[in-house]
């Protein structure tokens, strides 16, 4: 009788363990895939039953909900393509990017912040509503970024230097976030599989991911910020200047642009005069001057290899690691394999803008409840000095030559010191370049950083270059913000 008994509560007992285990798992464990498991009708419905907070700039509604007489209730809608890079999207079908993605706790009102709202709602059989979040973007700004960009296959992005703050985020091209916020499945599916199968991407944020692209020439004040920090150089510093350079080891040759000498015919020109003219061969024969591992270092130092949440998560920005002498001088000038985003080249410039010090970039002003109580708000940080004071105000008046007298000219807005630097970076053998301006304005007193972006050399291939199509938009934005 006690063994029947002992053999009966075993079983029991291993029928309630399996019991507590099968329940861990399904409550703890498997949780968020069951809940995003989108098969799950019970976790769609719960989701979208709550009426989700909205994604404000600056006063104007870029993402709200409405009510609706379906069995989700609430349908989600957005302003227009100029902000589709921000708010990303929330779809039945293919989930949610964005903001809507990196603040989706916040805006279903599950965040742990807003505990005691979800208690009353609770307790009060109300509805849970989410949270409002507030962006740093001006969206006048915004509009006349997106605007400039036109057709063009690129990204703008724009940083207050002194606080970090995004006044513009913009990717191109942009798409209509509505044909996938729509309530029926087969229209959302469709809709999305026409994004996807665009040769032009319109889903990738450009501006702070993608496949990076090759800076170019605007790697430039990297190098000259390398140079400068090492006590070696000093703008002056002067460099040979052929029309052409052996690469070592190699039986390649490299040329300035034109393949001309830099700037003159004189045997020699500063770093200052290869900055400003934009010349490949003296930043070539600098960058093996200092090596690769004191670029690298400064590449460092201004945020390459880092991830920077806006919340959203931007791509890190790559320098290569173990090249040889002739990979080495490639790099130098933006070639080779350096790739980075707009998000990346506007920091750099807001470091040399902010004195040197990097300012944490961010997009968002401050979250509130619907009572309007700030959860959360999110004010100024400091990422650290990255260039000494002296170094930033060396490079600056380098950039501001490039402006006023270089090669970067089209960066000039009348009554207005601007700073900045082009880029038109090869992709190989018949390949379109990759256009760039990066740049801040008023020198002396710098209210905005801004870095330009155009893929696919501007759809005129080789014809293409940074002054002719990047610095144009920049200059344009840097007057939105200027008020000019």
């Amino acid at each position: 009788m006690n063994r029947e008994m002992r053999r009966t509560s075993v079983l029991i007992f291993a029928m309630f363990f399996s019991l507590l285990m099968a329940a861990t798992l399904i409550q703890f464990v498997n949780a968020d895939s069951l809940m995003a498991n989108g098969h799950n009708p019970r976790s769609l419905y719960d989701a979208y039953k709550t009426q989700r907070g909205s994604i404000l700039a600056d006063g104007k509604l870029l993402a709200w909900s409405v009510k609706t007489g379906d069995k989700y209730q609430y349908l989600r809608e957005y302003d227009e393509p100029t902000f589709s890079a921000l708010t990303g999207f929330y779809s039945l079908t293919q989930g949610t990017t964005g903001l809507e993605n990196s603040l989706d706790s916040y805006l279903t009102g599950k965040n742990s912040s807003q505990f005691f709202e979800q208690v009353n709602a609770l307790l009060s059989g109300n509805p849970l509503a989410g949270a409002s979040v507030n962006l740093t973007i001006d969206p006048k700004v915004q509009k006349v970024a997106y605007d400039a960009m036109g057709k063009l296959t690129g990204a703008v992005v724009a940083i207050s230097p002194s606080t970090g703050k995004i006044l513009a985020l913009v990717s191109t091209p942009g798409f209509d976030a509505n044909l996938l916020a729509v309530h029926n499945t087969t229209l959302s599916n469709y809709n999305y599989q026409r994004l996807v199968n665009q040769p032009n991407s319109p889903l990738i944020n450009r501006a702070i991911g993608g496949d990076l692209y090759a800076p170019g020439s605007v790697f430039k004040i990297i190098v000259a910020s390398a140079a400068l920090e090492s006590g070696k150089y000093k703008p002056s510093s002067m460099f040979p200047n052929p029309k052409k350079l052996l690469l070592p080891g190699t039986a390649t040759y490299i040329y300035n642009s034109g393949e001309g000498k830099c700037g003159s015919s004189k045997a020699k020109v500063s770093i200052a005069d290869a900055l400003r003219f934009s010349c490949n061969i003296p930043f070539a024969e600098l960058g093996l001057a200092l090596g690769q591992q004191a670029i690298a270092a400064q590449a460092e130092r201004f945020g390459f290899g880092k991830s920077f949440n806006l919340p959203m998560a931007s791509t890190p920005s790559q320098y290569p690691t173990g090249m040889d002498a002739s990979q080495t001088a490639l790099s130098s000038f933006g070639q080779f394999n350096d790739k980075v985003s707009a998000l990346q080249m506007a920091m750099v410039s807001a470091s040399i803008a902010n004195g040197g010090v990097m300012m944490k970039p961010t997009l968002i002003n401050s979250i509130l409840s619907p009572n309007l109580s700030v959860l959360s708000s999110f004010g100024s940080s400091s990422l650290g000095q990255v260039v000494s004071t002296d170094t930033a105000t060396k490079v600056k008046n380098m950039m501001v030559g490039a402006v006023s007298s270089g090669v970067s000219s089209n960066g000039r807005i009348p009554g207005v010191r601007v700073a900045g630097k082009t880029g038109t970076a090869q992709n190989g053998a018949g390949q379109p370049y990759t256009l760039w301006f990066t740049g801040f304005a008023p020198a002396e007193n710098p209210q905005v950083a801004v870095a330009v972006v155009i893929a696919n050399g501007g759809g005129i291939g080789q014809r293409g270059f940074g002054n002719l199509l990047a610095a144009p938009i920049a200059q344009k934005v840097m007057r939105a913000v200027l008020g000019k």
